[in-house]
C-alpha cells in the first residue's frame, strides 16, 4: 500500500497550526491559574483591609466606653451597609474573663474551627464558592488596649472579626485583565502564524516548488543536458541546485561519454545524427583487435585503445568529434567542412598513417595496427549505411568503402540468410518460447490474466522480439512452427494454475489446419479452454469472415474467449465486432500512451469504450507506462490494463 504523500505547504501549515494551538492551550490554562491564584490573593488583601476598617470602627466606640449593646448596634449598622455582606465579632477568653461570657460566641467557637484558628492568632481566608469569601481577622492587643484589658499583654489576641462578602467586583476586574491577556495572545499568535507562514512560503516553499518544477521539466523532456537554474539567495537552495546539477553533469558524462577513452559514445553520435544535417561519417574498425587482447591481456588492450584514441585526435582535423561505438570500433563525424571526395582522401590518409605508426605500450612489444573504414554521407541513415559499407569492406578485404544503394540489397540478402539459419536453429533447439506479461483488473488492481508473447532465445541467452524475424519466418515458411511453439509453451505453463491467458493468432494461423487441429486437441483434453483468450491480430485484415467465424464458434464451445488486438488502427473497424462473436477489445497502444496529452486520442478511446459497453464487450488498454495513464484509463471505464507500469514480459507468473 502506498503511503499518503503531503506537500511542504501543508506540512508547514500543520506545524505552525500545532504550535498555535499549543500556545493558545498553554495561555488558557496559565490564564486560569493566574485568575484563580490572583483572586485568592486579592480577596485576602481586600478582606484584611475591610477587617481593619471594621476593627477601627469598633475600637473607636470602645475607646469612648460604649457598652456591649452599643457594639451590637455598630455591628447591625455595618451589616446594613450591604445586604450581601455580614460582620461578626467574637471575644477571646481574655476578654470574656473581664467582661463576661457571651453564650452565642461560645456556641460558634464549638462549631467553627476557623474562629478557633483565628483566636489562636492566625488570619483565615475561606473561599466558600466562586462568588463569596469569608475572612477571620484576629484582633491583637496594642499598648493602649492594656488600660482596659488589664489581664492581657501586648499582641495578645483579644478577639476575631468575622467578615463575609461577595468578590464579584474583584473577579470582574481580574477577568477583564485575563480576557484581555487571552485576546492579546490569540491576536499575537495569529500574527506570528501569518508572518511565519508567509516567510516559509517565500523563502522555503516557493523556491522548493520551483526547484521541483525544474526537475520535473528535465524529467519530462528526458534531456539530461538541461540544468536547474534560477536565482535564489537561500544558501541551502543554492547548495541543492549545485548538487543536482553536479549529479546531472556526472550522469551526462556517463551517458554520453566512453568511460575508457573519454570521447563521446554511440548514444551521443545517434543524437548528433538526429539533427538531419548534411554530414559525412566514417566508421573506423581496428582489424583483429581480439587477437591483441588474447595475446597481451585486457589491460594492454585498454591502454592500446586509449593510445589509439589519442592518435586519432592528433591526426584528424580539429573541430569535429570522435566517437567510440564499441570495443574496437570508432566513428568520425564531419558536418559540411569537406566534400565526399576529400573525406574519402582523409580516410585513405588515416589508414596509411595508422599502418605506419608504432604504438608503444608498457609491458608489451611494439604494436602495429591496421584499420578498415566504412563511409556514408547525406541526411539520414548514415550510421546504418556506414556500418553496411564497413561490413562489406571487411568481407571483401578492402581498406575502405563508401556506401551506395546496391550495398543495401546485398546486406539484406545476407541478413535474411543469417536470420533464416538462426530461426531454424532456434526451432530445432526449442528456443522459441513465450514470455508472460500481466494484465490487471482496473477495478481491483489485481493481476487476472497474462498475455503470452513470442520470443527467440539467441546464443547469448538474450530474448529477441518477433519484429526482427517474423517477416523472414513467413518468407521461409516456418511461421506456423513459431506459433505452435508458443502455443505448446502456453498450454504447459497455464495447465495447472487459475489464471486466464491470451495467445496472439494471425488470420494465417486460423486458416492453418495444423495449428487449429493442435488447438482443438489441447482444449478438448481439459478445461483449459475456459481460461484461454485468443487475440486475433488484424494487421493483415480479414478478407473472408466465414472460416474465421467457423473457428471462433468451434473454440467457443470449449469456453475459449475471443479478443480483437490493436483495435482502433490499421484494418480495425467496428464491422469486426458485428461479424465476429468478440468478448474483448484490446485498444491500440498508440492511442492509450498519449491520452494524457492528446485530446483526440482520449476521445477515440472513450468512443470505443462506450460502444463496447453497449455491445457488452470488455476492453483492455495496453502500453500503460505510468500511474497517470492508468488513472485516466480507469476514469474512461476501461476494464483491464496492461503495460510496463504493471510488469515487463517475463518467464515468471504469480502463484
Amino acid at each position: 500500500m502506498n503511503k499518503k504523500t503531503t506537500t511542504y505547504t501543508v506540512l508547514t501549515a500543520k506545524i505552525i497550526t500545532i504550535i498555535l494551538v499549543f500556545t493558545l492551550v498553554i495561555s488558557f490554562f496559565y490564564g486560569e491559574y493566574i485568575k484563580s491564584n490572583s483572586i485568592e490573593k486579592l480577596a485576602q488583601l481586600d478582606a484584611r483591609k475591610t477587617s481593619k476598617i471594621v476593627f477601627e470602627s469598633y475600637y473607636a466606640a470602645m475607646a469612648k466606653g460604649w457598652t456591649k449593646d452599643d457594639l451590637k448596634t455598630i455591628t447591625k449598622r455595618l451589616n446594613d451597609v450591604d445586604e450581601k455582606m455580614s460582620v461578626d465579632i467574637y471575644r477571646s477568653s481574655l476578654v470574656s474573663k473581664l467582661y463576661g461570657v457571651i453564650e452565642k460566641d461560645e456556641k460558634i467557637k464549638a462549631k467553627n474551627m476557623f474562629v478557633v484558628e483565628a483566636l489562636s492568632g492566625k488570619e483565615v481566608l475561606n473561599i466558600i464558592d466562586e462568588e463569596t469569601i469569608e475572612y477571620y481577622y484576629p484582633v491583637f492587643a496594642k499598648n493602649e488596649c492594656l488600660k482596659c484589658h488589664t489581664n492581657a499583654k501586648e499582641n495578645s489576641v483579644l478577639g476575631t472579626i468575622h467578615i463575609k462578602y461577595p468578590v464579584d467586583e474583584i473577579k470582574i476586574s481580574l477577568n477583564k485583565i485575563i480576557n484581555f491577556f487571552m485576546m492579546f495572545m490569540i491576536f499575537f499568535s495569529l500574527i506570528m502564524f501569518l508572518i511565519l507562514f508567509i516567510n516559509f512560503q517565500k523563502y522555503m516553499l516557493m523556491p522548493m516548488n520551483k526547484f521541483i518544477s525544474l526537475i520535473d521539466n528535465i524529467k519530462d523532456s528526458k534531456d539530461i543536458r538541461k540544468r536547474a537554474s534560477f536565482k535564489n539567495n537561500i544558501h541551502e537552495i543554492q547548495s541543492m541546485q549545485k548538487v543536482f546539477n553536479s549529479m546531472l553533469d556526472s550522469i551526462e558524462n556517463q551517458f554520453y561519454s566512453d568511460s575508457l577513452t573519454k570521447v563521446n559514445n554511440r548514444i551521443s553520435l545517434i543524437e548528433a545524427l538526429d539533427n538531419h544535417n548534411e554530414s559525412l561519417l566514417m566508421i573506423i574498425d581496428i582489424d583483429s583487435f581480439q587477437e591483441i587482447n588474447d595475446l597481451y591481456g585486457n589491460e594492454v588492450g585498454d591502454e592500446l585503445l586509449i593510445a589509439f584514441t589519442a592518435y586519432l585526435q592528433d591526426i584528424l582535423p580539429k573541430g569535429q568529434k570522435i566517437y567510440r561505438l564499441h570495443a574496437d570500433e570508432f566513428a568520425y563525424l564531419c558536418n559540411g567542412s569537406l566534400d565526399i571526395k576529400e573525406f574519402e582522401e582523409l580516410a585513405t590518409y588515416l589508414i596509411s598513417s595508422i599502418t605506419k605508426h608504432t604504438f608503444k605500450i608498457q609491458n608489451a612489444d611494439d604494436i602495429h595496427l591496421r584499420i578498415t573504414i566504412g563511409i556514408s554521407y547525406g541526411l539520414e541513415l548514415l550510421l546504418s549505411h556506414a556500418d553496411i559499407a564497413l561490413k562489406i569492406a571487411k568481407k571483401e578485404n578492402k581498406h575502405q568503402l563508401t556506401y551506395n544503394e546496391s550495398m543495401e540489397e546485398t546486406h539484406l540478402y545476407e541478413l535474411n540468410i543469417s536470420w533464416a539459419k538462426r530461426l531454424s536453429k532456434a526451432i530445432e533447439e526449442d528456443k522459441i518460447i513465450a514470455l508472460f506479461q500481466p494484465i490487471v483488473d482496473c477495478n481491483t488492481g489485481k493481476t487476472v490474466k497474462y498475455e503470452c508473447l513470442m520470443r527467440m532465445i539467441d546464443d547469448q541467452d538474450n530474448y529477441i522480439t518477433p519484429v526482427h524475424f517474423l517477416d523472414i519466418a513467413k518468407k521461409n515458411k516456418v511461421y506456423s512452427s513459431l506459433t505452435k511453439a508458443v502455443l505448446k509453451d502456453a498450454f504447459k505453463t497455464f495447465r495447472d494454475n487459475h489464471y486466464l491467458f491470451s495467445i496472439n493468432l494471425s488470420i494465417d494461423d486460423i486458416l492453418d489446419e495444423d495449428i487449429t487441429s493442435y488447438i482443438y486437441e489441447e482444449i478438448s483434453k481439459s478445461n483449459i479452454g475456459k481460461r484461454m483468450v485468443i487475440e486475433i491480430i488484424e494487421s493483415e485484415g480479414i478478407e473472408s469472415f466465414d472460416p474465421v467465424s467457423k473457428f471462433i464458434k468451434s473454440v467457443k464451445k470449449h469456453g475459449v474467449q475471443i479478443s480483437i488486438d490493436d483495435f482502433g488502427t490499421g484494418y480495425s473497424n467496428f464491422e469486426y465486432l458485428i461479424q465476429l462473436d468478440v468478448d474483448y477489445i484490446k485498444i491500440d497502444g498508440s492511442m492509450i500512451k498519449n491520452i494524457d496529452k492528446d485530446k483526440s486520442s482520449r476521445m477515440v478511446v472513450q468512443t470505443i469504450v462506450e460502444f463496447a459497453q453497449r455491445m457488452d464487450i470488455k476492453t483492455v488498454a495496453e502500453y500503460l507506462y505510468s500511474k497517470e495513464i492508468y488513472t485516466l484509463t480507469q476514469s474512461l471505464g476501461v476494464n483491464y490494463a496492461q503495460g510496463y507500469y504493471f510488469g515487463q514480459p517475463s518467464r515468471g507468473i504469480e502463484l
